[in-house]
């Protein structure tokens, strides 16, 4: 086991890994950025090392600094969260090269998978359901109409290495396409600096359904149940449980066996999440595969009373995952809410600032990840997840009654929160009787309710 990791991240997630390794006996170093001085992560660790400005690309995105950091502190091992280099292959590469052990899959998975066209290509040969679309990237922009028409419209133009929405255009005629094309390989191009785009048949009102696996280095993968994530708003998920209520244990364990196997076939190491959508007839297409540990992992570990953290650092130090499939079973229903500093009546706007008073909610099956504390400064510089509310019943009902409570003690004031927009979420007809796939916040006025 290794004796020391520093965290190449910040915020909840950076506390999160510190715990897990406070109780494997891992000593653990924080690096921050200016603006990150008093936070919760600093404190916490048993050392800290400033690595820069506050903008991130000056300090949390700079792998030289964070190697550094990692040899003057004499770290065994880098975990990188979830964000910032979590799925940068280069730095993985650079973790190895200078003797790290780099807490997550190797850089040439990195590599593979987060290349949607390459990752498409593997899980096929691996026997995983695709969604209809072009192989490898478009160089033939009337081909791919061609191609458009034969799939049948809509279809959505994806940035091959894109992520959170950008990138993306949804096309719904071929007089359409080519403005669609350039706008979408545009964004791609600025966000991204590679404007290459694929092209899919889309796939209307799916679910957002995504299966957490996890694998050692011995050849052991499982699959650990689904998440779903069908509340978006804009690609960005909002709120998140575990097990679906639509997903049988049938096709879960369809689902999570297809997955082992993407996972078996591309060499993957460590915590990784495989996304899919899902139709309403239960055909589910492989989306994406992300290449780490996930914002709303806790879920999975509430129903099926694992700690993700430590498995992920246990299996990169070299030990056996010491469980088997047959070990894992589900009990009860686990919901998360992201809880943003945001306006969400203006468009869900960031608003940073000082939180003038801040108490979180207890009482039975009530977990909350968040860095944040009273007289705590959020910064403008980064995401702003501030906490993760993520309540557990025996069923999906105790769940939501229990986040229903919690969310009316959670108070946190000084800053716009995301807290009443939860509240009328989870109040709908939709979420209560789970009715609802990923256009759902397209089709319904949380500010008229």
């Amino acid at each position: 086991m290794f004796k020391k990791i520093l965290i190449a991240n910040r915020g909840e997630i950076a506390l999160r890994i510190i715990r897990a390794c406070q109780e494997l006996g891992i000593k653990t170093v924080a690096v921050y950025s200016e603006a990150d001085e008093d936070s919760l992560h600093v404190r916490f660790a048993d050392e800290a090392i400033c690595i820069g400005p506050a903008r991130g690309i000056d300090s949390y995105l700079k792998p030289d600094r964070i190697i550094a950091a990692a040899e003057v502190s004499g770290a065994e091992a880098i975990h990188p969260g979830y964000g910032f280099l979590s799925e940068n292959a280069d730095f993985a590469d650079m973790c190895a090269s200078h003797g790290f052990k780099f807490i997550g899959a190797s850089g040439n998975v990195i590599r593979m998978m987060g290349d949607k066209a390459e990752a498409k290509e593997n899980m096929i040969k691996a026997g995983v359901p695709v969604v209809p679309g072009n192989k490898g990237i478009i160089t033939d922009i009337e081909k791919a109409k061609e191609l458009a028409v034969e799939m049948g419209f809509p279809v959505i133009l994806k940035a091959v290495s894109g992520g959170g929405g950008r990138g993306m255009r949804i096309v719904n005629s071929v007089d359409e396409f080519e403005v669609n094309y350039q706008m979408a390989s545009s964004e791609a191009a600025g966000a991204f600096n590679n404007p290459d785009m694929y092209l899919e048949k889309f796939i209307q009102n799916p679910r957002h359904i995504e299966i957490q696996i996890m694998a050692d280095q011995h050849g052991n993968t499982v699959y650990l149940g689904e998440r779903e994530c069908s509340i978006q708003r804009r690609h960005q998920k909002l709120l998140e449980e575990a097990p679906s209520a639509v997903v049988s244990e049938e096709l879960r364990e369809k689902m999570g066996k297809v997955s082992v196997a993407g996972a078996k076939k591309v060499g993957y190491e460590g915590a990784g999440t495989i996304e899919f959508l899902l139709d309403s007839d239960e055909n589910f297409y492989f989306m994406e595969m992300n290449t780490r540990i996930q914002v709303e992992h806790p879920v999975t570990e509430m129903i099926y009373d694992r700690d993700l953290l430590k498995d992920q650092i246990r299996v990169a130090a070299g030990e056996e995952l010491g469980y088997t499939q047959d070990d894992l079973q589900i009990r009860g229903h686990a919901i998360e809410c992201r809880i943003n500093a945001e306006d969400w009546e203006r468009n869900f706007m960031p608003n940073p600032g000082e939180v003038t008073s801040f108490h979180v909610p207890g009482g039975p099956g009530v977990r909350v990840d968040s860095h944040v504390y009273q007289r705590y400064k959020i910064p403008p510089f980064y995401d702003s997840l501030i906490a993760k509310l993520i309540c557990y019943g025996k069923t999906r009902e105790e769940a939501i009654s229990r986040l229903n409570r919690a969310l009316d003690e959670f108070v946190i004031e000084g800053v716009k929160t995301t807290i009443p927009f939860q509240k009328k979420l989870i109040a709908t007809r939709e979420f209560l009787e789970a009715d609802f796939d990923t256009g759902l916040l397209d089709r319904i006025n949380l500010l008229d309710k």
